[in-house]
């Protein structure tokens, strides 16, 4: 920072985070996490708990009249053996909920995919950076910082030209949205361009996103950390990572469903409660998983590898659950009024898909990120939608 200034070093803790669950203390600093430690005890594979540990939706809050502001951070950055390595993550810095900077933390350690399906792994380590942001607006303002939502970030120091206090409370209600790759943010550039993001500020409330990477498969332990999390508002974005996985058929695929809703219900029984359907995703709609994938071309694709012949004997795709999601949702809501449905193709569907084409058949480019975020703040925050504000 310049030395002209005087620098003022603030601690970060747990005051200045939103959008995380637990945090861990590590060697250089603090790690947010978006799973509670017992729950990451039975993780069961490497790709969860990667996913889970890159903080999309965490940020930093605070108050400052600081015109200048450094983060340093360790950032864990995932590349794929072969592939061209991504761009550094980005770091959105906002001014009274308005974008007005952007940073990126070059260096950090580096995980490298070795293989797609296993996705095994090596980690090579590397030094922190900091993410500096200058030539901000004068006087008092609420700051947010977005972590970058696909790389792993210890947070290390925060410094300013001026005193840090805790962001004061907003008000806002608490969304609590499980998801998969999707709602984690693949293929959107940037932390408040993810379609959850989006949404949220659309919306007015707080966003906790527990979407993750390939995670989306209805695990007990996600259950129980969304059952024990505040929230005023619940979303549960399931189907496609149980497809992609080819993880049940359609006997297990009921039960697991009921068994979710009903650890969430333990915790929260009359808050809104909305089950959506997967995206529309033309390799998955009528053919089974498990997904593989495709570098025919020269660029990384998805292709669906199950037979659709065997669907009478259970196997499922997008179509068998969102079929069977209409079933268990109608069938709970005889008691349960606040638990609500949505089909998914309402927030991307055929003419969306038409207009934005998945890049890779599974994932949406940033202009679908923004339609599903668009459609889903007036399909659930709209008036009559279920997180919609009473004026009763």
């Amino acid at each position: 920072m310049n030395s002209e200034h005087n620098t003022i070093t603030t601690p970060v803790t747990t005051d200045l985070l939103r959008g995380f669950l637990d945090v861990e203390t590590t060697a250089h600093g603090l790690l947010p996490h978006r799973l509670p430690a017992r729950a990451r005890r039975q993780i069961p594979d490497d790709q969860l708990a990667v996913a889970e540990a890159q903080p999309s939706g965490v940020r930093l809050a605070f108050r400052t009249r600081a015109t200048t502001i450094e983060l340093d951070t360790l950032p864990t950055k995932r590349v794929y053996r072969g592939l061209p390595a991504p761009a550094d993550g980005v770091y959105d810095l906002l001014v009274d909920g308005r974008l007005v900077a952007q940073a990126t933390v070059t260096g950090g350690n580096v995980r490298t995919i070795t293989d797609m399906v296993t996705q095994s792994s090596e980690l090579s380590e590397g030094p922190a950076g900091t993410a500096r942001f200058a030539g901000l607006p004068a006087g008092d303002k609420d700051i947010e910082i977005w972590l970058p939502h696909t790389e792993i970030t210890e947070l290390i120091a925060l410094r300013t030209d001026a005193p840090v206090e805790r962001a004061p409370d907003n008000g806002r209600r608490v969304w609590l949205h499980h998801g998969s790759s999707v709602s984690h943010g693949s293929n959107a550039t940037h932390p408040t361009a993810i379609w959850p993001a989006l949404a949220a500020a659309r919306g007015g409330v707080e966003l906790v996103n527990m979407g993750f990477g390939g995670g989306a498969l209805l695990d007990p332990f996600t259950a129980r950390a969304m059952r024990d999390a505040p929230a005023d508002l619940i979303s549960v974005k399931v189907g496609i990572n149980v497809v992609n996985a080819d993880a049940m058929r359609l006997r297990a695929f009921g039960p697991a469903v009921h068994g979710f809703l009903d650890t969430i219900r333990e915790g929260h029984p009359t808050e809104p409660l909305l089950v959506v359907s997967p995206v529309l995703c033309p390799v998955q709609e009528d053919t089974p998983g498990p997904l593989a994938p495709d570098f025919d071309g020269g660029t990384l694709r998805f292709k669906a590898t199950g037979d659709p012949a065997e669907i009478a004997a259970g196997r499922l795709t997008l179509n068998v659950i969102r079929e069977e999601l209409v079933r268990i949702v109608e069938q709970r809501a005889a008691d349960d009024p606040n638990l609500y449905y949505l089909d998914g193709r309402d927030l991307y569907g055929e003419q969306d898909y038409a207009e934005f084409p998945l890049p890779d058949e599974v994932h949406p480019d940033p202009a679908g990120h923004r339609r599903i975020g668009e459609n889903f703040a007036r399909l659930a925050f709209g008036d009559g939608g279920p997180f919609g504000v009473s004026t009763g």
